[in-house]
């Protein structure tokens, strides 16, 4: 008679069962806790292994804003002595749904009659389609919900644009790249009636540099939280190329060529509601910061779907600088209630003002003023009304 060879439970157990779902649900700080194999003494580490490889840039990643909207678009702006952009992050709706009420929002600060003076481009601050089936779903998430916007539309990847799955999404920021980062302006046959052109930007990550305004858009990875612009897996390419453009833009401005400087990543640096900051992305970014001698006068984020508006305040080469940190996440994809703005100060940064809804930024840059006006849109009736607002001196780096 043939025997069985029976196998214990605990022979074939290889990890030990642990008491809560991770093993750092501890208030011993990390430096006091017992390392677990491959992962140390902080969820951190774990976190940092299942992030995604950073696509390659296409061409060096900058870009003007006639490459975006044509050299006449370009000239007329130069000319009006001021561009304005819409910017905000959190999208992945129909074009029946929140997300379609503040596309229909935003259309209305376009004026057929007066180009120049139109919003120049939509600035998308990344999650533009969550979950599977990116690709597809670009037609009703995407293409429909901006079918009556008229401008051109650039961005930056969020985290659920970069995630992966393994049978329908296996390769990170595919649809993506598919759709802003395209060889060309074509109109894709994923749009089907609907006449809009894929994006042509020159990678995931760019500088756009176009009249009175630069724009640096970063990719911080595809993690819940926290964001990351390097690292072991990610590479440090895109943090390579982040000090060689500033650095060009310190010698522009030794040079006597002063323009405002937007900075932009997914993850927020400050955020006190529905997600957690991203403090170790931003002393990655302050690192080549000061190396290069150059800092932003206005840092944009989603992730957080909500509006919140911190002032960080810093001494840099010697002189006082106030920079507004915007979160706008407020695209459509849902709201998260977020904590009363009363000035509470965390560090080096006050947190100003705060909004749970929907809306979208409109931001306006000089030779002298920038500035950001935060639209709250009732999703119901499509209303706008001006929420918040906010100007940098570019002479004094103040805000207020």
């Amino acid at each position: 008679m043939a025997t069985t060879k029976t196998t214990t439970r605990t022979s074939v157990r290889k990890t030990p069962i642990l008491r809560f779902a991770h093993p750092f649900f501890t208030t011993a700080p990390p430096e006091n806790r017992a390392p677990v194999p491959g992962m140390g003494k902080q969820l951190l580490t774990h976190i940092q292994q299942k992030l995604q490889p950073i696509p390659a840039a296409k061409r060096t990643p900058t870009m003007t804003l006639a490459d975006v909207i044509g050299a006449q678009g370009e000239s007329d702006v130069t000319n009006s002595g001021s561009i304005s952009f819409h910017a905000v992050g959190d999208t992945g709706k129909s074009a029946n749904s929140p997300h379609g009420a503040v596309a229909e929002a935003m259309a209305t600060d376009f004026n057929v009659g007066a180009p120049a003076s139109s919003p120049a481009f939509f600035f998308h601050l990344g999650d533009v389609i969550y979950g599977p089936n990116k690709d597809v779903n670009y037609r009703p998430e995407f293409y429909e919900p901006y079918v009556h916007y008229p401008g051109k539309i650039i961005a930056i990847p969020g985290n659920h644009d970069g995630e992966t799955f393994p049978k329908t999404d296996p390769t990170t920021c595919k649809a993506f790249q598919a759709n802003f980062c395209a060889p060309s302006q074509t109109v894709p046959p994923i749009a089907g009636t609907i006449f809009r052109q894929t994006m042509n930007q020159p990678a995931v990550y760019w500088l756009l540099d176009a009249p009175y305004v630069q724009i640096v858009g970063l990719y911080s990875n595809a993690a819940e939280n926290p964001g990351f612009i390097s690292g072991t897996i990610p590479g440090q390419a895109q943090k390579t190329w982040l000090s060689k453009a500033l650095q060009s833009i310190s010698a522009q401005r030794k040079a006597g060529a002063r323009k405002a400087l937007v900075f932009a990543t997914h993850h927020p640096p400050f955020t006190a509601g529905g997600h957690s900051p991203s403090t170790e992305m931003l002393t990655d970014i302050d690192g080549v910061c000061q190396q290069a001698g150059v800092m932003p006068d206005l840092f944009l984020s989603g992730h957080a779907h909500s509006y919140q508006r911190y002032t960080r305040e810093l001494t840099f080469n010697g002189r006082p600088l106030q920079i507004p940190h915007i979160v706008a996440g407020t695209g459509g994809i849902n709201d998260q209630a977020v904590p009363q703005a009363t000035g509470q100060k965390t560090g080096d940064h006050t947190f100003v003002k705060s909004m749970k809804g929907y809306g979208y930024l409109l931001l306006e840059a000089s030779n002298s003023n920038l500035t950001s006006t935060m639209f709250a849109v009732d999703p119901t009736t499509k209303a706008k009304t001006a929420f918040d607002k906010v100007n940098v001196d570019l002479a004094t780096n103040r805000a207020g």
